[in-house]
């Protein structure tokens, strides 16, 4: 039975991708006799989606370990801000934003994504009547840009699954970093096309947590879940 004295350990997926990315390493969490919840990321944007993560942080009883995975490491950068209850932040192959930063321009700088040249724009119905943009992976390059060390049969039912993201996850400005407060840690995919090894690294650095690097793809936590599950333990022993 999970000891309700620890941490809620709460995993925020990223972009193209749903909750389930997490399985791996939820299972030996749960071994664990971790609490552990995967929510839903909308994928609508910095400011939307970092005030629905808060709600959800916020609403959780007793201290919550928050880990983002990609585009979800910015988001609990920002909802962390704002629940006070989060004790330690975990980055998995993800961003970690500073103030008036935002992603499209961090991704610009980097020599080792190719995540551009991979998405497809297509558009979606806004509440007000209008339209906006949201994109897609390419599914014939989705396993070189996101997913290289998983096989092709694993790859192309990421590409299937995968979730678009709207254009203001790229374009929103990031607001103030809760990891300026609270200790953080951060697992660096040495093979990460899609969010940028030299990107994750030096936010990573930046942000003053405790890095580990690992062989692998953009999709570690998947390819490699033991390894990031010890290091999410590593956080819950802090905390």
């Amino acid at each position: 039975m999970p000891d309700n004295g620890s941490p809620t350990i709460v995993l925020v997926h990223g972009a193209f991708a749903d909750a389930s990315s997490w399985n791996g390493v939820i299972e030996r969490l749960q071994a664990k006799g971790m609490q552990v919840i995967a929510p839903a990321n909308p994928l609508r944007g910095i400011a939307a989606d970092s005030a629905y993560m808060a709600a959800v942080l916020g609403q959780i009883e007793g201290p919550v370990v928050a880990v983002g995975h990609s585009y979800g490491g910015a988001v609990i950068t920002n909802a962390a801000a704002d629940a006070k209850n989060v004790v330690a932040l975990v980055y998995v192959a993800a961003f970690a934003p500073d103030e008036g930063e935002t992603l499209g321009a961090a991704e610009a700088g980097s020599k080792d994504s190719v995540l551009n040249s991979a998405l497809v724009p297509r558009q979606y119905p806004t509440a007000s009547g209008g339209s906006a943009t949201e994109f897609y992976i390419d599914p014939a390059k989705a396993r070189n840009a996101f997913a290289g060390d998983l096989s092709e049969q694993e790859a192309a039912l990421i590409a299937a699954t995968q979730r678009p993201i709207s254009e203001l996850a790229f374009s929103d400005t990031s607001g103030p970093p809760a990891w300026k407060d609270r200790p953080s840690w951060a697992v660096v995919a040495t093979g990460d096309k899609a969010a940028g090894t030299d990107v994750t690294r030096s936010m990573a650095e930046r942000a003053g947590a405790t890095i580990t690097e690992l062989e692998g793809s953009h999709v570690i936590m998947i390819s490699q879940p033991q390894a990031v599950t010890e290091v999410i333990l590593k956080a819950v022993a802090a905390a």
